[in-house]
């Protein structure tokens, strides 16, 4: 049975990549994924502020005139900044390197950013430290209600421009499922260059406890039902775009990595899941893969791939509205269970 998979013009050794996560932080983590048996690993996000502290702490440096810039330099070690636990720009390419030369499957960096600044130069730096290919991890809400749709959109445009005219690696873009028309912008960013599309984000969303009046911002682990809107975008872009399509969000069992491919997934990607249950559940998803393609004779991913995306030439719109409209009629008759019991 061949597994392999093609993604972002890499061939893959099977579909399964790990996403980032606090496992990703280490050459150790990031083997123990790999020894796993995940196909790539995203490394943890390299985020804007901090590329902007490394610029700021750089640009202070040298307006003291510091009689070697490199020795000075050398008095921060781990570029770390005391008041802050997160590794600095240097430290994450020594990671991007050390991975990358211990590894014998790809090893892709990721930026978290919301402006288009600073940007270039940091996956100039991945791509020279061996990254196999850099992830656009772009993090923006508008809280502003003057900022329009076209501006975001073209934000996320300009970020994609900036990176792929100052590398050659393949660059993805990690989305938000929020835009107005998600089709449309996805057909621009695959037109624009992406080599990827990575469906979906998952953002920020905080609560508010009564008792302490505070607001509480908190990052949950996915669940299986969160998988369904992506695998609902990659089953309508599947076939429309070149750009290959990762899931993510959502992969608890096997299962769930069937049913993104079945939808047109080129790769499926996890967190939750090997945080939940260790590296090693990586072999436990592509076993329930595997036993499935076996039961049914399917050789190679290919012969799955896509095959429940919607059709090419079909009225979405319309079949959605349809689908809608038909699940409230159940809904309302019972067929499901009790409102009470299923849809509070």
């Amino acid at each position: 049975m061949d597994l392999s998979t093609p993604y972002l013009g890499l061939t893959l050794r099977n579909p399964l990549v790990a996403s980032p996560s606090p496992m990703s932080r280490t050459v150790d983590g990031v083997r123990r994924m790999a020894d796993g048996g995940v196909g790539a690993v995203v490394l943890y996000s390299l985020f804007e502020e901090q590329l902007r502290r490394d610029v700021e702490r750089d640009s202070r440096l040298a307006q003291a005139g510091a009689e070697s810039f490199g020795e000075a330099l050398s008095y921060f070690p781990g570029d770390v900044d005391p008041a802050e636990s997160d590794p600095g720009p240097r430290q994450y390419l020594s990671l991007v390197e050390r991975s990358a030369n211990a590894l014998d499957i790809p090893v892709i960096g990721s930026l978290n950013g919301a402006t288009p600044g600073g940007w270039s130069r940091y996956a100039t730096a991945m791509q020279d430290a061996g990254a196999a290919a850099i992830e656009l991890n772009i993090y923006y809400l508008p809280g502003d209600p003057h900022i329009t749709g076209r501006e975001v959109e073209q934000r996320h445009l300009d970020v994609l421009d900036s990176v792929k005219r100052s590398v050659t690696v393949p660059v993805a873009v990690k989305l938000s499922p929020y835009f107005s028309a998600m089709g449309e912008m996805a057909v621009r960013l695959d037109r624009a260059g992406a080599d990827g599309l990575v469906l979906f984000n998952r953002f920020l969303q905080p609560d508010i406890d009564p008792g302490t009046l505070r607001v509480v911002p908190a990052v949950r682990l996915s669940d299986p039902s969160e998988g369904r809107l992506a695998r609902t975008w990659i089953s309508l872009l599947h076939g429309r775009v070149e750009a290959s399509l990762a899931a993510t969000t959502g992969v608890e069992h096997g299962d769930d990595v069937v049913a993104y491919l079945l939808a047109g997934a080129d790769v499926v990607m996890t967190t939750s899941a090997l945080l939940r249950h260790g590296p090693d559940h990586a072999a436990a998803l592509l076993d329930g893969l595997a036993d499935w393609m076996r039961h049914r004779g399917i050789d190679t991913l290919r012969e799955i791939r896509g095959l429940l995306a919607a059709p090419a030439d079909a009225d979405h719109t319309g079949s959605e509205r349809s689908s809608y409209v038909s699940a409230m009629r159940r809904a309302n008759t019972g067929a499901y269970g009790t409102w009470s019991d299923d849809y509070r």
